[in-house]
């Protein structure tokens, strides 16, 4: 008797964690036609496949260089247009392992973002990152490592700017600019080298979220002020 039930209790633990991958496969499934649908009405291509070149093509962000065995996939590829300028636009999720060792095991995590970068039609444009404050940042700021503030000290308590070129700075964070981004939930914003990467903090997006990050960054870029777009415009001509 005891030896059924122990049988018993291992099926019921074998159908559990079958029935657990059948839901995940087809919840994955879902999502992953919900990506290619959205990619489908913006005109964008759309590949679920593993593409180990998304870190290639954006070198100059620390997130696409973390830990190993990197490669994006649900790669969705196409153009924006923002305030009559066409922005190129890659989207999609991302993966890479960690592996850390205490000498007597080895653990390696997995971990998965969702990103949307967009390759701004102004190449020489200074490097900026707009963020959520943290703690840490608060301490650094205690230490003197302080970011730029603003005239909205309300802005400047929740967001962490930074930019080797404050006049830069001040023209993209305008009062306009600071009213959306305190009135929005914005990921964390890094241009750098012509582009800018918008992710979330190891966290994958639903399509619906894919969706309101370009809506997101459609209105960052519209905000832009148009003598910066112009002067920026100048500057590579």
């Amino acid at each position: 008797m005891e030896i059924f039930l122990i049988i018993v209790g291992v099926l019921v633990v074998l159908a559990a964690i079958i029935a657990g991958a059948m839901y995940a496969a087809k919840k994955e499934r879902e999502r992953r036609e919900a990506l290619a649908a959205l990619a489908a009405k913006l005109g964008w291509s759309f590949s679920p496949a593993s593409d180990s070149s998304i870190e290639s093509l954006f070198p100059q962000f620390q997130a696409f260089r973390q830990g190993h065995s990197r490669s994006g996939y649900n790669t969705m590829r196409g153009a924006l247009a923002i305030d009559g300028r066409t922005f190129s636009a890659v989207a999609g999720d991302y993966t890479y392992k960690v592996t850390t060792s205490n000498g007597k095991t080895t653990t390696t995590t997995t971990y998965n973002f969702s990103y949307l970068v967009l390759a701004a039609p102004f190449p020489n444009l200074p490097d900026l990152s707009v963020r959520r404050e943290n703690f840490m940042d608060k301490i650094a700021g205690a230490l003197g490592f302080d970011d730029i503030d603003f005239e909205s000290a309300e802005f400047s308590r929740k967001f962490h700017v930074k930019s080797a070129d404050r006049k830069f700075a001040f023209a993209v964070i305008h009062p306009l600019m600071i009213e959306f981004l305190l009135a929005s939930d914005p990921p964390p914003i890094d241009l750098r080298a012509g582009k800018v990467c918008f992710r979330g903090n190891n966290t994958r997006w639903s399509a619906e979220q894919f969706g309101k990050h370009l809506e997101f960054a459609s209105k960052f870029f519209d905000l832009w002020p148009d003598y910066l777009q112009e002067d920026l415009q100048s500057r590579q001509t």
